[in-house]
């Protein structure tokens, strides 16, 4: 006699399992909510406390943390079965389990007396118990693996490798779970724990890492992780990175906007009153660093738009969606990747060190911009300071940006020197900075890029402030007559 041994919070298809199972001549055995699902739906089952002799007790918190439970799920088979046959132990071949919903739940930010009540301790005893006797035991805990079983069990029976497979997604799902609850737990009174353990499913062998020589894979299954791509090739190592740094730039605008990413950092930005415009504006203003580029856009992608994107190689086109005559005329270019924008998930910055990790955090927070030179912006300064200040959140430090209300103009990136930035960027610049904006992302020790600037023709600028050169800076600015604006933010980006 085979039995199975069903015990699960989610009741997603866990009926119809049962049905296929007593079918395929299984023996069900069940207890607490699953149990009077089964009898609701008029499905025979033995209660576990029939089998062990021993009550559910306080609460349902004891209920199969019993050994005629555990021996039956970790006997092995010609090696233990007089001792099980002594103590009356059955075989369970197949155990369904999934667990109660503890991150579920903490995310509601329940009290804690309420929350320790959501952390199962009988299902992880039993998945692991199940998972490592794996060769004559299999452990399903994932609902979308109910098809798998019933294929399964309708032929020759689960196979030894689809038991391995169930087994590794069984510890994965155990060690997930015990990390959430210690995260929690170490995380009260403290923003960060003292142990911080981390699990990504999902995971995908990528061709290689940043370079050929290197390997690589992409965890996760929702964001940019689990995007991938509706036409075109592969991702690589390096598209993740861009669609991340562009994306994160792109969600800063409302209006019809697109964002062309190079090597991590933005090389043209512009809005427009439809996307087509923005598009062709971001693109002249670096048009070689375009080529090879990840563009990012804020509106479905037409076709008019595609056959323009299509003028220029680019690498990955990511927008929220596109028309079919977009995707038929983009299909032309095989290598280019389409990606549809999926919902940003926020989380914490995560950075590899050597013998560690560094994690960093970043709360809800209000710039407070605050004109400090004796001239105010004009109007169109101001809307040119903003787009330039978005832009320089999102570009490795140092940066200078300079843009006017539409684009930016030219853009100095990742020097040491923040003047050789600012330097860089007028080199850089498509047009005439004449009455442009300029945004530094860390205030301005002295005033050499603010006279650099306002020499190329900047008008205005913008800046976190807090110098202990900040009157000297100020009077300088005031001697040009640029209007400045301090935002109290600093927007380092290493």
């Amino acid at each position: 006699m085979k039995w199975a041994l069903l015990s699960v919070w989610d009741k997603t298809g866990i009926v119809e399992l049962a049905r296929e199972l007593l079918e395929q001549k299984y023996s069900i055995m069940s207890s607490g909510g699953t149990g009077k699902t089964l009898a609701e739906n008029g499905i025979k089952f033995t209660e576990v406390s029939s089998y062990t002799g021993f009550p559910e007790m306080m609460d349902g918190r004891v209920k199969t943390l019993h050994p005629k439970v555990h021996g039956g799920l970790l006997g092995r088979r010609q090696i233990d079965d007089a001792v099980m046959a002594k103590h009356g132990i059955s075989r369970i071949d197949l155990l369904v389990v999934n667990l109660y919903p503890f991150e579920t739940m903490c995310a509601k930010k329940m009290e804690l007396a309420d929350l320790i009540e959501y952390i199962d301790v009988g299902g992880p005893a039993m998945i692991r118990a199940a998972a490592k006797n794996y060769r004559d035991v299999a452990v399903v805990v994932d609902p979308s693996d109910y098809p798998l079983i019933t294929t399964s069990i309708r032929g020759t029976g689960i196979t030894a490798d689809a038991r391995l497979d169930l087994a590794k997604k069984a510890f994965a799902r155990t060690a997930a779970y015990d990390a959430a609850i210690s995260n929690y737990l170490s995380s009260l009174g403290s923003p960060f724990p003292a142990t911080l353990s981390l699990q990504f499913n999902g995971g995908r062998s990528l061709r290689y890492g940043e370079n050929p020589h290197q390997q690589a894979a992409v965890y996760g299954t929702s964001g940019i992780a689990g995007t991938e791509p509706v036409q075109g090739k592969q991702m690589s190592y390096n598209n993740y990175l861009d669609v991340h740094a562009g994306t994160g730039l792109l969600r800063e605008f409302q209006e019809p906007a697109a964002v062309i990413v190079k090597h991590n950092n933005p090389c043209g930005v512009a809005v427009g009153e439809n996307l087509l415009e923005a598009y062709i504006a971001a693109r002249e203003v670096d048009p070689a660093s375009a080529y090879g580029s990840v563009i990012s856009l804020n509106r479905e992608v037409d076709k008019t738009l595609a056959e323009e994107i299509c003028k220029t190689f680019v690498e990955v086109v990511v927008a929220p969606s596109f028309s079919p005559d977009a995707l038929a005329s983009m299909s032309r270019k095989e290598t280019m990747r389409v990606l549809v924008l999926p919902p940003a998930v926020p989380s914490d910055e995560i950075r590899t060190i050597d013998g560690g990790v560094l994690v960093q955090r970043t709360p809800d927070y209000q710039e407070h911009w605050e004109v400090i030179t004796d001239r105010d912006p004009t109007p169109d300064e101001m809307k040119a300071l903003q787009l330039a200040w978005k832009v320089c959140k999102h570009t490795k430090s140092n940066t200078i940006i300079f843009a006017d209300k539409n684009r930016t103009l030219g853009i100095g990136a990742g020097q040491m020197s923040r003047v050789d930035s600012a330097k860089i960027a007028i080199e850089k610049a498509c047009d005439s900075l004449k009455g442009s904006a300029v945004a530094s992302d860390a205030f301005l020790p002295f005033p050499d890029t603010l006279e650099v600037a306002a020499q190329a023709g900047a008008t205005a600028l913008v800046q976190p402030g807090g110098s202990i050169r900040d009157k000297e800076v100020i009077e300088a600015a005031n001697q040009l007559n640029m209007a400045m604006v301090f935002t109290g933010i600093r927007y380092f980006r290493h």
